[in-house]
């Protein structure tokens, strides 16, 4: 008997918030019993909705910051002075912003998400500083390459025209 007891205090004391309790219909002499089930409303429906949402948006977000990690791995490298290779950062941010633009594209109802604003904010801010960074190195590139390209024609001239292009300013 006290197990029974016990089994009914525990039916007793489940949180009624989420359940309805329904009698099923029986015989005169069969025992009715107590069924639990969920209620079922139109905020499962939207709470699922809100899930799906949600995993799309750490998607984009998780794209965003991957994208985000390489851009500053390559400014890291460049402001460092490190050797890099620039075809495998190419390669990794094409690749990475290929992801990010077919994943906007296909949720561009996502585009209006404070967290996915403000993660494409910081992302445009740090390819900003990346293409600055990248254009310094390319201007620096520039003028090693026309300093190498003029020691090698003086070096290759025997001075026959050297005295004419002087005096024409060229």
């Amino acid at each position: 008997m006290q197990a029974q007891d016990g089994a009914a205090a525990m039916v007793i004391e489940q949180p009624v918030a989420d359940i309805e309790v329904i009698a099923t219909e029986a015989a005169a002499d069969d025992a009715l019993l107590p069924m639990l089930l969920p209620v079922v409303s139109s905020e499962a429906v939207v709470d699922g909705a809100d899930a799906a949402r949600s995993d799309e948006v750490r998607g984009l977000l998780s794209a965003i910051r991957r994208l985000e990690s390489i851009v500053e791995e390559e400014t890291a490298a460049l402001t460092a002075g490190q050797k890099i290779d620039f075809d495998d950062f190419s390669a990794r941010k094409s690749r990475s912003m290929l992801e990010f633009v077919r994943l906007m594209r296909a949720r561009m109802h996502l585009g209006g998400e404070i967290e996915v604003t403000e993660e494409i904010q910081r992302l445009r801010e740090k390819l900003e500083r990346n293409r600055s960074i990248l254009e310094m190195h390319y201007d620096a590139v520039r003028e090693v390459a026309g300093i190498i390209v003029r020691a090698i024609k003086e070096a290759e001239s025997d001075g026959t025209y050297t005295g004419r292009a002087a005096q024409d300013g060229t």
